[in-house]
């Protein structure tokens, strides 16, 4: 059980936790690619999204040109011709990503106890389209384009805990994590000796697979907003 008590900041992971990462990544691929994926599944279209996302960020490039090489891998694989118009289609679709319906009432809640930090594997002016979807102002912001590289690496948090020190006055003991990816955010924020709380949104099937034991789990926002809070 989580002491949240011993903690003055929550950091968040944004696509998967708060937006709904899956859905906006479905509707952006079948958009783009259209008929030539009808027979194709949700879960295979988001298991070829992990593949080929993880290895086009590395090395670093902006998160517009890693999506449109994601679909570009994606469809070549499946031996389906992108042009340059699509891949800046789906590497726009970010915008339109909507929110999950518990993350604005449950971030609005918790912002009344803790500071608020959102360490994201995205663009500012990406990040901040889906921060208008949250509808919430958050106090400090980290992102793949401030940092130069993409979470699971570890330089990511030691980046966002240097940041928050320094902008907040907040240290890393009285930092907890809170985010929906094993591989991305627990993964690396456990080996660095974070407390973390799993979101346990549906799927994974757009993230690779990986191991990793958080301290506490939650099905949603609004339940973890709940126990936090007692309401």
């Amino acid at each position: 059980m989580v002491d949240y008590q011993a903690y003055d900041a929550l950091t968040f992971d944004c696509y998967g936790t708060l937006i709904d990462w899956e859905s906006g990544i479905l509707a952006g691929l079948r958009s783009a690619l259209g008929e030539s994926v009808s027979d194709v599944t949700d879960a295979d279209l988001l298991r070829d999204f992990s593949r080929h996302e993880h290895e086009a960020e590395v090395p670093y490039k902006g998160y517009r040109e890693v999506l449109g090489l994601t679909l570009r891998l994606l469809a070549a694989e499946r031996g389906i011709a992108v042009t340059a118009e699509q891949e800046a289609q789906f590497g726009g679709s970010v915008v339109d990503w909507p929110a999950f319906p518990d993350s604005h009432d449950a971030l609005a809640e918790l912002q009344k106890i803790f500071k608020l930090v959102v360490i994201t594997n995205c663009d500012d002016d990406l990040f901040a389209a889906s921060a208008k979807r949250l509808g919430i102002d958050f106090d400090e912001v980290i992102t793949a384009q401030q940092v130069g590289s993409y979470k699971p690496n570890i330089e990511n948090f030691h980046f966002a805990h240097e940041k928050i020190a320094r902008t907040l006055g907040i240290s890393k003991d009285r930092i907890l994590h809170v985010a929906q990816s094993l591989f991305h955010d627990h993964g690396p924020a456990k080996s660095i000796g974070m407390t973390t709380v799993h979101i346990s949104r549906r799927g994974n099937g757009a993230a690779p697979q990986a191991s990793a034991t958080p301290d506490q789990v939650f099905p949603d926002m609004a339940s973890f907003a709940s126990a936090v809070t007692g309401s």
